[in-house]
C-alpha cells in the first residue's frame, strides 16, 4: 500500500501541474509501476443562490450608489471604520502652537479624506453625489462578526449629537486645479471639511473637530497611546452614507483624518498638520444596499448560473461524489477537473458590471466559517480559480483567457466529502438526511485581503453555464482513477 500511495501522489504531481488536458491517462505510470489508470466523466448539476449578505469585516472599503443595468435596481455601498495612529504622528508641543480656542491649542482646520481607487464607470467623474459623514456611539468591537446587512444607523450606534457633515461631491475633485489632477503623484480623492463645531461626550463645545484632537492629546496623553485606547476614548469611528446622487462607486484605499495647524518656530510661523489613518489596521465593515426582489427574479433563472457581487449571487454546485466513488471504493482518485465556462454578455452599456476575476469553491457548510475566520483556499476543502491566465511570450507576461474559471484538481475535495459521509454513516444512518448540504459547494467572487480571502466587494456580475434547465453543453468533472493491476 505504500508503494501504491506513492505512484497515486505522483500522478497527482503531474496531473496538476498539466493545464491542458486532464485525460493523463497511461502515460503518468510506466509499464513497472503495475497500475491501471482509467479515466472519464460525470454531469454535474448547478443552480443560482441569492447570496442575502457577505461576512465584510475586511481591508476593501467601497462606497457609492449605481444603477445596475441588469436588473435596472440600485446598488449602494457605505461604510464604517476607526482610525489608526501611525507610527510616525506626532503633534507639536502646546506652546508652539499659534492657534487657540478656550485657552488652549486649537486647529487651524480639519478634513476627512477619501483616496479613491478601481473607480466604476469613471467617464461620469463629473456626477454629483452627496454623502453624509457621522460620529459612532461606541467602537465597532472585535470578536463581532458584521455582515453586509449591518446598518449601524439601524442599530443605534450612530452618534446624532456628536460629529456630523455633508458634502455635495463627484469622483473628479473639482476643489483641486487641473494642475493638481494631472500629476503623476496625484490620487483621486474626495475631501469632506470638518470645521463646524462639535460637541464632545462631556458636553464641551469645540470650534472644529481638529482642535477637539488636539485638545484631547494635551489634555489626556495617554488616550493616543495606541488605536484602540484612543478608539475607546477619543474617537469610536464614523459612518459614512450616501443620502442623494446616482453613478459612483469606488473603493476606497485609505482614508485619513487630517489637522491642520500652525507652529510658532525661532524664525517663523510654519504650517504643520497631523494625519489619522482608516487602513487595514482597524476595524471597518461595508453596508452593502441591494433590491431582493430584483436579485431573487435573477436567481429564479433556469438556463444558466449567476456570479454577482457586491453581496448578491453565488452559484451551488452539487458534486456527484455518489457516482464518481461507486465500483471505485477501493481506488485511489488521482485527479479531477471541473469547468465553468462563462457566457458572454450582448450589452454594449458600459455601465454593465465588471467580469469577477477570481472565485472561490468552498464547501457550503462551511463557507460562513471560511470568511470569518479569514482563511485561504487549502487545496482540499476549498480551491480558487482565476479568469485570467499568464504566459511568457518573449520575455513578457502575458494574460490571456479562456472565458472560463477552471478547477484543475479538486480530488482531494472529492475524497473529503466521500469520506465524511462514510463517518457519519457508521454513526447515524440518517447522516445524509440531517446533512442535505453534504456534497454541495459553492462559487463565490473574491478578492485576496490582508489576512486571507475575501468577498469581493467590487460591482463584477456573469452568467456561467449551467442551471436547472440549462440549454447549452452539460457541466462536467473530469476523474482519474488508478489502481493495481491484477496479476
Amino acid at each position: 500500500m505504500m508503494y501504491m500511495a506513492s505512484a497515486a501522489l505522483a500522478a497527482m504531481a503531474i496531473s496538476s501541474c498539466n493545464n491542458d488536458d486532464l485525460n493523463i491517462g497511461r502515460s503518468l505510470t510506466s509499464e513497472s509501476d503495475k497500475l491501471d489508470i482509467e479515466a472519464t466523466t460525470y454531469n454535474v448539476s448547478t443552480r443560482t443562490i441569492v447570496a442575502d449578505s457577505v461576512f465584510t469585516l475586511s481591508s476593501n472599503c467601497y462606497f457609492g450608489r449605481v444603477r445596475d443595468p441588469e436588473t435596472n435596481t440600485d446598488v449602494k455601498s457605505e461604510f464604517t471604520t476607526q482610525f489608526h495612529l501611525l507610527e510616525t504622528m506626532y503633534i507639536s508641543p502646546q506652546e508652539k502652537i499659534v492657534g487657540r480656542y478656550n485657552g488652549m491649542a486649537a486647529a487651524d482646520s480639519c478634513d476627512l479624506i477619501l483616496y479613491l481607487a478601481s473607480p466604476f464607470n469613471a467617464k461620469d467623474s463629473l456626477q454629483a453625489m452627496k454623502m453624509q459623514v457621522m460620529e459612532l456611539k461606541e467602537p465597532i468591537e472585535e470578536g463581532r462578526h458584521f455582515y453586509s446587512n449591518y446598518d449601524p444607523k439601524a442599530h443605534g450606534l450612530v452618534n446624532d449629537r456628536g460629529l456630523s457633515g455633508k458634502k455635495m461631491f463627484t469622483y473628479a475633485n473639482l476643489l483641486e486645479t487641473d494642475t493638481e489632477r494631472t500629476s503623476n503623484t496625484y490620487q483621486q480623492n474626495i475631501r469632506l471639511s470638518l470645521n463646524m463645531p462639535f460637541t464632545d461626550r462631556e458636553g464641551v463645545t469645540y470650534n472644529n473637530y481638529g482642535t477637539y484632537i488636539l485638545q484631547q492629546y494635551y489634555k489626556h496623553p495617554e488616550y493616543f497611546a495606541n488605536s484602540y485606547v484612543f478608539s475607546h476614548n477619543v474617537c469610536p469611528g464614523i459612518f459614512l452614507e450616501i443620502t442623494d446622487g446616482l453613478g459612483f462607486h469606488s473603493r476606497i484605499s485609505n482614508i485619513g483624518l487630517r489637522t491642520h495647524y500652525r507652529v510658532q518656530t525661532d524664525s517663523a510661523v510654519v504650517k504643520a498638520a497631523v494625519t489619522l489613518a482608516g487602513t487595514q489596521e482597524v476595524l471597518q465593515t461595508t453596508l452593502v444596499t441591494n433590491d431582493a426582489a430584483a436579485m431573487k427574479k435573477l436567481a429564479d433563472e433556469r438556463q444558466h448560473t449567476y456570479l454577482k457581487s457586491p453581496a448578491g449571487l453565488f452559484t451551488e454546485v452539487t458534486l456527484p461524489v455518489d457516482e464518481i466513488k461507486r465500483g471505485h471504493e477501493a481506488d485511489s482518485l488521482i485527479a479531477a477537473k471541473i469547468t465553468f465556462m462563462r457566457i458572454n454578455n450582448q450589452s454594449e452599456d458600459n455601465r454593465m458590471f465588471g467580469i469577477p476575476l477570481n472565485i472561490l469553491m468552498v464547501q457550503k457548510d462551511s463557507m460562513a466559517t471560511f470568511f470569518e475566520n479569514c482563511q485561504s483556499a487549502n487545496g482540499r476543502t476549498s480551491f480558487t480559480a482565476s479568469y485570467y491566465s499568464t504566459k511568457t511570450v518573449s520575455g513578457q507576461t502575458v494574460y490571456y483567457t479562456n472565458n472560463n474559471y477552471t478547477f484543475q484538481n479538486i480530488s482531494n475535495m472529492i475524497t473529503e466529502l466521500w469520506n465524511a459521509k462514510q463517518r457519519g454513516l457508521k454513526t447515524d444512518p440518517q447522516w445524509v438526511e440531517k446533512h442535505p448540504d453534504w456534497n454541495k459547494v459553492v462559487l463565490v467572487p473574491i478578492t485576496q485581503g490582508a489576512a486571507g480571502v475575501e468577498h469581493d466587494m467590487s460591482l463584477t456580475s456573469t452568467r456561467l453555464v449551467g442551471g436547472p434547465d440549462n440549454t447549452g453543453d452539460p457541466v462536467k468533472i473530469s476523474v482519474v482513477y488508478a489502481k493495481f493491476k491484477e496479476e
